[in-house]
């Protein structure tokens, strides 16, 4: 394969391309980074899953949530980060790190995990701040790696972020010397408990484009070597934290050269666009193997357990959030509940509904009485579930006001589609309130 230079300086000249063709770079990449960076990290989505949520906004088949969201919000951090390139007055800073952590990791969430001797420890991730607990891997050989101490981050951090700037600046080293050399340092510092790879893959990219290069895929069938060529590094910088957060270009050479490799992909697969050849690469057809089977795939036909599924993970856990978004206002009411209209349990009308004896549609309401004990007025929110061989609709009504979301039985709402729908409520409600004051003043 042709060096660097030489890639680069044909690409150069190719410039500019057209409006088409840079479109079909970027959604290559898009779809190519997002999927494999989280890869990477473990999330489950297979290619056409990932490709369906980005393109489309939905995915079919079995998928978890977590993984779900985690994609569309790096996906987000993507953007994020091209955005921040643009404003070429702005020097990188702690500030935009934190901040697109915070992106990719949403909201605080606390782990769980079992030790060595059986004991379960609880901690918290943080999302947007650095760590507040010691955080390491288990090597190979059963050693524990350890990374920056929560009490060197900030410090080691503002060092890195110091030193990126100035380098920068001087131009002593290459754009890829310079992406591989300060990912090495990040990795070595850890400065957050959970999202460090991905950071980490999003800031090479910040460097790659501050120094017109294009942006790089760290493929995740090549995590191995990926991994192996850090931990080579790890052997000549030494293993002490804050060495390697110092560490020299010369000491990370296996790192260097494994980056240059995904240059030269990068850099090859964007002058065959710009020529206007293909730029499907040998497995891509896997990947359309994989996307064609999940567009193909109907969702199951509704049994007893996808029912379950669809009122707990969702009709209850919809009515539960409501509520919960109310609760500032109990003092102010004698009650809020949830009647379920349906003049049967909700056991009864589960079973019946799956065994198709009842209609298919099920209604409740969010009842909440206002007012003093002697004159108290009901504000019902109606909420209507119209249940379908394949899919469900959750329908919320206030008199001219509508809302409504179509979902296959094997899928969650998530918390964007929860939020809307307590927002709904929410606003509807206040007018309903506010009405109900002024009509008690008249």
């Amino acid at each position: 394969m042709k060096n660097i230079d030489v890639l680069y300086t044909e690409w150069k000249s190719l410039q500019p391309i057209s409006e088409k063709i840079q479109n079909r770079i970027n959604q290559k990449f898009m779809l190519e980074f997002n999927y494999n960076s989280n890869h990477i990290e473990g999330n489950t989505l297979t290619y056409g899953q990932a490709e369906l949520l980005l393109m489309f906004g939905k995915v079919d088949g079995d998928a978890k949530m977590q993984d779900l969201e985690e994609m569309k919000a790096h996906n987000v951090g993507l953007k994020m980060m091209q955005e921040e390139v643009k404003s070429t007055e702005r020097p990188l800073s702690e500030y935009f790190i934190k901040n697109l952590h915070k992106t990719l990791i949403r909201e605080d969430y606390t782990v769980r995990k079992e030790q060595e001797d059986g004991s379960i420890v609880s901690y918290t991730v943080h999302a947007g701040q650095y760590k507040t607990r010691p955080n390491s891997v288990r090597t190979d050989t059963g050693e524990l790696f350890e990374y920056a101490s929560p009490e060197e981050t900030p410090a080691l951090m503002n060092d890195l972020v110091k030193w990126y700037n100035e380098t920068s600046s001087k131009g002593t080293l290459s754009a890829i010397e310079l992406a591989s050399l300060f990912h090495y340092r990040y990795i070595r510092i850890h400065p957050f408990e959970d999202g460090n790879g991905r950071i980490a893959r999003l800031l090479v990219n910040y460097i790659l484009l501050q120094k017109g290069y294009p942006m790089i895929i760290i493929r995740s069938d090549e995590r191995d070597n990926y991994l192996s060529a850090l931990n080579r590094c790890d052997t000549a910088v030494g293993f002490v934290p804050s060495d390697g957060a110092q560490a020299k270009i010369e000491q990370i050479q296996p790192f260097v050269e494994y980056m240059k490799k995904c240059m030269e992909r990068a850099l090859t697969i964007r002058i065959k666009a710009a020529k206007g050849e293909s730029i499907d690469e040998e497995d891509d057809w896997k990947k359309k193997l994989k996307l064609l089977s999940v567009k193909t795939k109907e969702s199951p036909f509704r049994t007893n357990q996808l029912v379950n599924k669809a009122l707990e993970e969702n009709v209850f856990l919809l009515n539960d959030k409501i509520i919960e978004a109310l609760s500032p206002f109990k003092d102010m009411f004698c009650k809020i509940e949830v009647d379920h209209i349906n003049f049967y349990s909700v056991d009864e009308f589960k079973r019946m509904l799956s065994e198709r004896i009842v209609g298919d549609v099920y209604y409740s309401a969010i009842v909440i009485t206002i007012g003093e004990t002697l004159r108290e007025y009901d504000i019902r929110i109606p909420i209507e579930y119209r249940f379908y061989d394949r899919s469900y609709e959750i329908c919320i009504s206030f008199k001219d006001n509508y809302k409504k979301e179509t979902l296959r039985y094997n899928n969650s709402l998530s918390e964007n589609q929860i939020k809307s729908f307590v927002n709904f409520v929410g606003q509807n409600f206040l007018q309903i309130y506010e009405q109900y004051l002024q009509d008690d003043k008249e």
